[in-house]
């Protein structure tokens, strides 16, 4: 596997547990850092998979409050709110990957390897990673996020495309009075007429918040240099950027989400992207194949709730793929094909769901 997000070192746990002993995740980052993904979803389906991984969902759950509000603002006053049930459970990027990698048999996961190129080297596929031996390997997975390299290489056509807006991510102390004491739950704050989305969660230590924001790719390239399609996370959000948000809380929230906002010391940027549909998950290379999965093979707008589902789901029915024909002699190209026809329709399906809902929140510019 290339890549050690989430994606990466859930299929790699499920690979180990199935009996494959020879299971690598490379990873880039000298050494495995918090990605500032924020609040995760995890719908039923996910969380069985983490059950069947071993994976007890007390270690990385810490709200299991069910309940998400929508609450509409108008002239910065609330609205409702609309409340529902989510099927599933929120958690943190943190929390669900130290859940995993410590899982993780010793010395699968490798940091500091930064996969450039992907070729053909005695009949299977090889790896060339910088400053270090190339790896070569039957089955090469890529789960190396939205701006992967092994998308760039297999399915160089389908390019990121910035889709106009920004999801601002923050994290701060809880309020220690009680104006928000129903932050025991995930609210969602949706200004009137659009253009601006405000999500609020308790996390471990305080509170997670995220602004979606129109902004112009001209405003983001002056950030920090380059485009968003470049560039596609912020770890430390510039000040020009912390100055649109504080503006923006301050024109369209409650005063004491404008406050929480402006009193926040660490905040990241992620711009939102957009990819056309894909069409193949699998490409064979010599003897062996290579694969995309999760943000690697299409990211999805964060709305949707939906990005470390599609990965995590994708993780378990490769292996099942796998294990098929490693147990009992499944023709291993049918087993990908069929993989893949049965994965491919639901990412096409968020995709275009995330673009719907952008729509309604007037969130694109």
């Amino acid at each position: 596997m290339v890549g050690a997000s989430i994606t990466g070192p859930i299929l790699a746990l499920l690979l180990c547990r199935a009996g494959f002993d020879a299971v690598s995740v490379l990873d880039a980052a000298p050494a495995v850092t918090e990605r500032g993904g924020g609040v995760l979803g995890l719908r039923h389906p996910s969380l069985d998979i983490l059950d069947r991984a071993g994976v007890d969902q007390n270690d990385y759950v810490t709200h299991p409050s069910e309940r998400i509000r929508t609450i509409e603002v108008r002239h910065r006053r609330t609205n409702g709110p609309a409340t529902h049930l989510y099927p599933g459970r929120n958690t943190t990027w943190t929390q669900l990957h130290h859940a995993l990698t410590r899982r993780l048999p010793d010395g699968t996961l490798r940091t500091g390897q930064r996969v450039t190129h992907l070729h053909l080297a005695g009949g299977r596929p090889q790896l060339t990673v910088a400053g270090a031996d190339p790896y070569s390997a039957d089955l090469v997975i890529f789960c190396d996020g939205r701006t992967s390299v092994g998308r760039r290489i297999l399915d160089p056509r389908r390019r990121l495309r910035y889709a106009g807006y920004v999801a601002h991510r923050g994290h701060t102390d809880a309020p220690t009075d009680n104006r928000t004491s129903y932050l025991a739950d995930f609210c969602r704050y949706e200004p009137v007429p659009g253009g601006l989305q405000f999500n609020l969660a308790p996390v471990p230590g305080g509170l997670d918040w995220t602004m979606h924001l129109n902004t112009h790719a001209a405003d983001y390239t002056a950030w920090c240099g380059t485009t968003p399609t470049r560039r596609a996370y912020l770890p430390a959000a510039p000040q020009a950027a912390r100055d649109q948000v504080d503006q923006a809380a301050a024109e369209h929230l409650p005063a004491e989400l404008a406050d929480l906002v402006a009193d926040t010391p660490r905040r990241a940027a992620a711009p939102v992207l957009d990819i056309p549909a894909p069409r193949r998950m699998v490409w064979p290379l010599g003897r062996g194949h290579t694969i995309l999965l999760g943000d690697a093979l299409a990211p999805v707008r964060p709305h949707t709730g939906m990005g470390a589902n599609l990965g995590i789901e994708q993780a378990a029915g490769l292996t099942a793929a796998l294990t098929q024909h490693s147990r009992h002699g499944a023709d291993l190209p049918t087993a990908l094909e069929s993989f893949q026809a049965r994965h491919l329709p639901a990412v096409t399906a968020v995709l275009r769901e995330g673009r719907a809902i952008a729509r309604a929140l007037r969130l694109g510019v």
